[in-house]
């Protein structure tokens, strides 16, 4: 089992071994090896062309500095208590909760990000914006963030703090200045908004220019398919600590419907906004280490192939 303070090593293998199967993937297409790169235009300086990569490619590439930034990403994690859930003493990654695998996948877009030479930036979100950091490129920025996603990854509880995420949302439309790239992962739980709030402060993203992919982090058998045994249980919200006892018969039609028309409207908002919703569920690991990032990674990538051209 993985130690917390692995995330980047994990990081890297995921990335590492994303890059090695593009060849047998149907996105092969994709830069990633030659990240640090952009084709040679006829004409300009042959100062930068990097020989070795001709050698073996046989295309003329231009070696890639700081300021040849491509993108800005801002990485937005919630970190409200129902993000915890399910909460234990001991998070891993072949069984993790929904703030371990925020984090973990924060962690692997970082790394390619890095190898992209692009700028990015964290922002922590509950009921307010619990940090916002630089939107910078750099090797000493990613590990600052890695430090930033460690302290929460070793946090020993909820904070029992809620959710206000379209409030939050208005606010960082207007704070990204510049067009960015905003990736935000969310179980989309909270007792202090309507969904058509959150729906517009999505759109606000998309009326300033961002471009935004919304991963839906949820324990879909426990929070979607209300998959419980049929015992009597006390369930408890763990952003308001309400409390509520009952056999899970007797609300699983009418939870199950409830839940499935607000994702249905949610994804169509998004649809029309032009955002990617993506589910993404932490139930849906098999348990092999590292687990499948490719659900993150290939949204991410089409979203910069249509940003850079």
């Amino acid at each position: 089992m993985f130690e917390y303070n692995s995330l980047e090593f994990i990081a890297n293998k995921v990335v590492e071994g994303f890059i090695t199967g593009l060849h047998r993937s149907p996105f092969h297409g994709f830069s990633v090896e030659f990240a640090e790169h952009r084709l040679y235009n006829q004409g300009e300086s042959t100062r930068h062309i990097d020989w070795k990569l001709y050698g073996r490619t046989d295309k003329l590439f231009v070696k890639k500095y700081e300021e040849e930034t491509n993108l800005r990403c801002q990485l937005v994690v919630d970190t409200s208590s129902s993000m915890f859930f399910p909460f234990t003493n001991q998070q891993s990654l072949d069984k993790p909760n929904k703030i371990t695998f925020a984090l973990y996948a924060a962690s692997v877009l970082i790394t390619l990000l890095y190898r992209q030479r692009d700028a990015f930036g964290v922002t922590f979100i509950s009921n307010e914006i619990e940090q916002m950091s630089d939107t910078k490129s750099g090797f000493a920025h990613k590990q600052y963030l890695f430090t930033l996603l460690e302290q929460i990854l070793r946090r020993k509880s909820p904070q029992e703090k809620q959710t206000k995420i379209d409030d939050i949302l208005h606010l960082l439309a207007e704070k990204l200045h510049r067009r960015s790239l905003v990736v935000i992962f969310t179980d989309l739980f909270s007792s202090l908004q309507q969904d058509e709030n959150l729906i517009d402060s999505l759109r606000h993203l998309r009326h300033c220019k961002h471009e935004v992919i919304l991963f839906h982090t949820v324990d879909k058998k426990r929070e979607i398919d209300f998959d419980y045994a049929e015992r009597p249980f006390r369930f408890i919200d763990l952003e308001t600590k309400e409390q509520i006892k009952l056999r899970p018969s007797q609300v699983k039609e009418t939870y199950n419907k409830t839940t499935e028309t607000k994702i249905a409207a949610i994804k169509q908002a998004c649809e029309r906004a032009k955002i990617d919703f993506v589910s993404a569920s932490v139930s849906n690991i098999t348990g092999d280490l590292p687990p499948n990032f490719d659900r993150i990674i290939i949204p991410y990538l089409l979203k910069r192939e249509k940003m850079s051209r």
